[in-house]
């Protein structure tokens, strides 16, 4: 165990950034799922079924963004920042096209898509009335958070909590506004949601582009480096970035394939998904902000060929994501409670007996989470093995998970807790694999290009 206080202060300071922001961006989706939940809870399904969409697209633009985070920080640990700029506009390249081509699906097949999440046609038509709107948020946040992942990379982390603090102070008063109808604004539901949603993300990219042009000295982006990247670069970039940008983007399917499982259950399932998933991304963020964390510092030594440090760094990062994982769950356990009491009536009794039960799988399976995905995505994937993680999550999700789960659910009638529970126990089985890989020390893997 490393025993210098500085790398605790170090490593608690980047955690606690990036959980905060992490923890702001999820409020604005947790805000959305409360409010509407009081409104009505077929209006707060159907934004629940947008999500996945939202899912899926913020799970390839942080794949996009950590390729950034990886190299970058790599970079960073040779005391080069001049190559990083490029990186980033390679990352902005990668995540653009994506949010548009997602975009673009949304508008054209509103209906289809959530019609693949659930049966229930009252959820399904809130759904759609979001849709509409939500979807021209898309290339703003793909934007802004490449470049704020870019930042990340080099240990500028404020920038990110404080984007992701004035998006939900704007979220949530347009959200009291809007769904509701107050202070003589219309009442407009889940398209009052979604406007509020758009305004909020047009702030958060104009805070970023103030910041990085009069604030941030030590990278110098330019236009020119984000638009035209030097092509060595964006190479490096690419064969960093590819595997993560899989990765992601399977997970994010497979949470959509997860929620078209448990939605085909009925709406009382729907909903009590909703509200857990809701309130574990809100708990989970240590954990995720930890994993970030790590990513970072263990580039930087890997970049700065600090070899001999790692076996201490690794075995520090293993205890406190394990202590994180037990915390956490806990804290997920005891917080459930009190947020079905928030809701108040607008849940049937059952869907508010299958949320307690949901968020007590979701506890459990928390702990696991805080470590496996913390040394893959954190400590394998900082030291340069991105690949890795596809491969695990590949045979995991789509030859285990989903399978079991779809014959549980469709073919056993297994009770809907079975069935969550067969969705999210490969955050325990996958601790194995994970640690196996951990230990072989194949991982280090410097990336970064000498200079010429």
């Amino acid at each position: 165990m490393i025993r210098d206080k500085s790398f605790y202060r170090t490593f608690f300071s980047l955690a606690l950034a990036l959980a905060l922001q992490n923890l702001l961006t999820h409020s604005v989706n947790m805000m959305d799922t409360l409010m509407l939940g009081r409104y009505s809870q077929q209006a707060m399904s159907g934004v629940s079924l947008c999500n996945q969409i939202q899912f899926l697209l913020q799970m390839l633009v942080v794949g996009a963004g950590e390729g950034a985070v990886v190299l970058g920080s790599q970079y960073w640990g040779k005391d080069r920042l001049e190559p990083i700029g490029h990186i980033i506009g390679a990352a902005l390249r990668c995540a653009v096209p994506v949010a548009a081509a997602l975009m673009a699906l949304v508008l054209a097949f509103p209906g289809g898509i959530l019609r693949l999440l659930s049966s229930d046609g009252a959820v399904i038509a809130q759904g759609m009335a979001y849709f509409r709107v939500i979807c021209w948020s898309y290339i703003l946040f793909a934007v802004t958070n490449v470049l704020v992942a870019g930042l990340r990379s080099i240990g500028a982390v404020r920038i990110g909590y404080v984007v992701s603090l004035s998006t939900l102070c704007i979220n949530v008063s347009l959200n009291w506004l809007l769904i509701y109808g107050r202070m003589g604004f219309p009442e407009l539901g889940v398209r009052g949601a979604a406007v509020a949603t758009l305004v909020s993300r047009t702030v958060e990219l104009a805070i970023v582009i103030y910041y990085i042009k009069f604030r941030e000295k030590r990278l110098r982006l330019t236009v020119g480096k984000l638009l035209r990247p030097e092509r060595l670069y964006a190479a490096d970039y690419m064969r960093t970035c590819w595997p993560m940008l899989l990765n992601q983007g399977l997970w994010g399917v497979a949470q959509m394939v997860q929620t078209g499982i448990l939605g085909h259950l009925g709406g009382d399932v729907t909903a009590a998904n909703a509200l857990a998933v809701q309130l574990f991304q809100v708990l989970s963020v240590t954990a995720y902000g930890s994993a970030s964390a790590a990513a970072i510092l263990v580039g930087k030594a890997v970049g700065a060929g600090e070899r001999e440090g790692l076996r201490p760094l690794v075995r520090t990062l293993e205890t406190l994501f394990l202590a994180i994982g037990l915390l956490s769950g806990a804290a997920i356990a005891l917080a459930g409670r009190p947020l079905l009491a928030v809701m108040g009536g607008s849940l049937t009794a059952n869907a508010r007996t299958l949320a307690g039960q949901f968020i007590a799988v979701i506890a459990l399976c928390t702990v696991g989470t805080a470590y496996q995905m913390a040394c893959d995505n954190g400590i394998i994937r900082g030291g340069g093995d991105t690949a890795f993680s596809a491969k695990m999550n590949l045979i995991s999700m789509w030859l285990v998970l989903v399978p079991l789960a779809a014959a549980a659910a469709f073919w056993w009638r297994l009770p809907p807790v079975a069935v969550f529970f067969l969705l999210k126990w490969d955050q325990l089985y996958k601790i194995i694999p994970v640690a196996i890989r951990l230990h072989s020390w194949k991982w280090v893997r410097p990336l970064t290009r000498d200079e010429e």
